[in-house]
């Protein structure tokens, strides 16, 4: 595996490689369903490097307003760097105890972290409280892994060939939730008109062997794959090359990702 490197910085190559692969195409879909509009009020709740954030910003204009909230500094670090000076507030901050005030925000956004959170309801407790009355919830989450064969083959390659820690670690943002989960979820903390859909986007690689290192360089893989001889490498990415032969061309690999989308309001 020619070329291997890890990235001194992971949110820096987050940004760079998770972004460009498969976030963005996300973050366009959940911000075209939850429709902002000039002049809004716009939260982002654990922003990462913040492109849902600035797709946001694009779409309130100069009237409206954006906030991004994360608790990684590296993270809000690389955002502010990112944004192109677009009006965006970067703020440090707790999913289950925001600094922010009771009713300032128009919509609010969450883009696969709420799978993360050690208190969900909490978390979606603190987005209706920081909602006005008629503010919308748009939320991201992965569905299964048996959604998402792509992904599902490159777990299976990692957990051989780098053990049952590293095919853990790529599972893990793909909870086996059905729809009713996140029904309940977001009524419980008070929302209604809740709407979950399933939304379909593209994942995109230059290669196999790119896709196993972009993770590695963006996501805790890192350790688990950066501690394998190259022989190992080697092997894992022709069988992720193997498994994925059908989702490749001449331009890359290129596999659908399935998610739930979450939109509802805060009566």
């Amino acid at each position: 595996m020619s070329g291997w490197q890890l990235e001194n910085s992971s949110a820096e190559a987050y940004e760079r490689y998770a972004v460009a692969s498969w976030s963005r195409a996300l973050a366009e879909q959940l911000v075209t369903l939850a429709a902002p509009r000039p002049g809004e009020r716009v939260l982002d709740v654990a922003c990462g490097t913040g492109i849902v954030a600035r797709l946001a910003a694009g779409r309130v204009g100069d009237a409206g307003s954006v906030v991004g909230l994360d608790l990684n500094e590296d993270m809000l670090a690389v955002a502010a760097a990112s944004d192109g000076n677009a009006p965006i507030a970067w703020r440090k901050g707790d999913a289950a105890a925001m600094p922010l005030d009771d009713g300032a925000f128009d919509l609010v956004f969450c883009q696969q972290a709420l799978q993360f959170f050690p208190d969900r309801s909490a978390a979606l407790s603190e987005m209706h409280r920081v909602l006005v009355p008629g503010g919308r919830l748009a939320i991201s989450v992965m569905r299964s892994i048996e959604h998402n064969t792509g992904w599902g083959a490159l777990a299976d390659a990692l957990e051989r060939h780098a053990g049952a820690e590293a095919g853990a670690m790529m599972r893990s943002p793909f909870p086996d939730w059905e729809r009713t989960v996140l029904h309940e979820l977001a009524a419980g903390a008070g929302f209604e008109d809740v709407r979950v859909s399933v939304v379909v986007a593209s994942a995109r690689y230059p290669s196999p062997a790119e896709l196993v290192r972009w993770e590695a360089a963006s996501s805790p893989l890192a350790g688990p794959l950066g501690a394998l001889e190259p022989e190992r490498r080697d092997a894992l990415v022709a069988e992720v090359a193997a498994a994925l032969r059908e989702h490749t061309g001449d331009d890359g690999v290129v596999f659908p990702q399935e998610t739930h989308v979450v939109l509802a309001v805060r009566a």
